[in-house]
């Protein structure tokens, strides 16, 4: 059960209950990352369980001292939407850089690696998603379990969905590095027949010509494997945005709007 002590308090930049869980290890990619679990503000008097959102690149979403080129302030966006009933445990894992090519693709790319996805998604499953259960209060249903993550990031949080519906009910993929192994993520959507869940998916208007007309084609091919495509995709194209930590951080609370919606936290769990 959970340890009010759970993990070390991040302190820094960070905003509201932020935990940094230490060197978490990894039978399946045989290393070790930190961890950082963000709790909602009812957390501590609440006794309830809570929706799990998973999220990539967990060194650039809290604190500005820890990120690649700042941070996305994940914590005070969830701590504003609290107070319309919109909370969530969010669980920022962490990159290992020279690792996060291979990590985040489970297709192989000639020049830039990949192909160790399915290895990472494993983790994910196996190894990170029952120890956050263990140690939080959390609903542990599909249906309450999001993954997120922007370029590549994106890229395996869809990956995820597609694959592992069985854990992960809904993503928000943000920029999609869908160029990654010669466009092999719209390769692997054309071979589906359908699909379940909920995707919020995302790109910049400034991001190129190229992107944008792979997402936009990744829209059309999974719209077309659905019955229920407004239910189940929220695709946006922001006006200028470009492929940055702080384009992605200003449309985080679009797409987290969009994975938790008010009708579902508003439950008594």
């Amino acid at each position: 059960m959970y340890d009010e002590g759970a993990g070390t308090e991040l302190g820094g930049n960070a905003v509201g209950n932020v935990r940094r869980l230490a060197a978490v290890r990894s039978p399946e990619l045989g290393n070790e990352r930190d961890v950082f679990v963000y709790l909602p503000p009812s957390y501590a008097t609440s006794g309830r369980h809570y929706p799990v959102l998973y999220m990539q690149d967990g060194q650039n979403l809290f604190d500005d001292d820890l990120s690649f080129a700042g941070a996305w302030h994940v914590d005070e966006t969830m701590e504003a939407l609290a107070a319309e009933g919109i909370e969530a445990i969010v669980v920022g894992v962490s990159n290992i850089a020279e690792a996060r090519l291979d990590e985040y693709s489970p297709f192989v790319d000639p020049r830039q690696g990949g192909g160790r996805g399915d290895e990472y998604l494993a983790f994910l499953t196996a190894t990170l998603k029952p120890l956050i259960d263990a140690q939080f209060r959390t609903r542990r249903e599909a249906e309450w379990t999001a993954i997120a993550g922007s370029s590549m990031g994106g890229l395996i949080s869809l990956y995820a969905l597609l694959h592992r519906p069985d854990v992960f009910g809904a993503a928000a993929a943000m920029s999609p590095s869908l160029w990654f192994a010669s466009e092999a993520m719209l390769a692997c959507a054309r071979q589906l027949r359908s699909w379940t869940g909920r995707l919020y998916l995302d790109i910049g208007t400034a991001e190129g010509r190229p992107h944008l007309r792979r997402t936009r084609e990744l829209a059309r091919i999974l719209r077309a494997r659905t019955p229920n495509p407004r239910r189940q995709i929220r695709y946006l194209e922001a006006r200028d945005a470009r492929h940055n930590e702080a384009a992605w951080g200003v449309r985080f609370e679009r797409a987290v709007r969009w994975l938790l919606p008010v009708r579902r936290t508003a439950l008594n769990w």
